[in-house]
């Protein structure tokens, strides 16, 4: 009988040890080669990373759809080429699944709220 991806404690350690924080200038070879998915900052890289590997359609899918889980565009891999970005990054092959690190994001503010200084 075969794992289920949630259930997929050995896998799931093995993608967790393989992820790392790499500067993109370090991903632009796998960029041009057409190889390089964003993962939303939303979504679990590592999950992911599991569901790709065991081929889970149904979860792929709906990322997909939502624009949660894409192929870099040119326009983001310009803007983390500029910003000198490091990005969470894990071979899922032929893919490299990419993430913005939340640490490194400025934060958000609502429109219509100012910061007082």
């Amino acid at each position: 009988m075969k794992t289920k991806p949630e259930n997929d404690t050995d896998l799931r350690i093995k993608v967790n040890r393989e992820t790392a924080r790499l500067p993109w200038v370090e991903l632009e070879k796998h960029f041009a080669a057409g190889n390089v998915v964003f993962v939303a900052e939303g979504l679990d890289l590592v999950d992911v990373a599991v569901r790709i590997s065991h081929d889970d359609k149904a979860s792929i899918g709906a990322w997909m759809a939502a624009g949660q889980v894409a192929k870099v565009s040119d326009e983001q891999a310009q803007s983390w080429l500029a910003a000198g970005a490091a990005l969470w990054a894990v071979v899922v092959s032929p893919f490299v699944l990419v993430q913005e690190d939340k640490r490194a994001a400025p934060p958000a503010v609502s429109p219509g709220k100012r910061t007082i200084h």
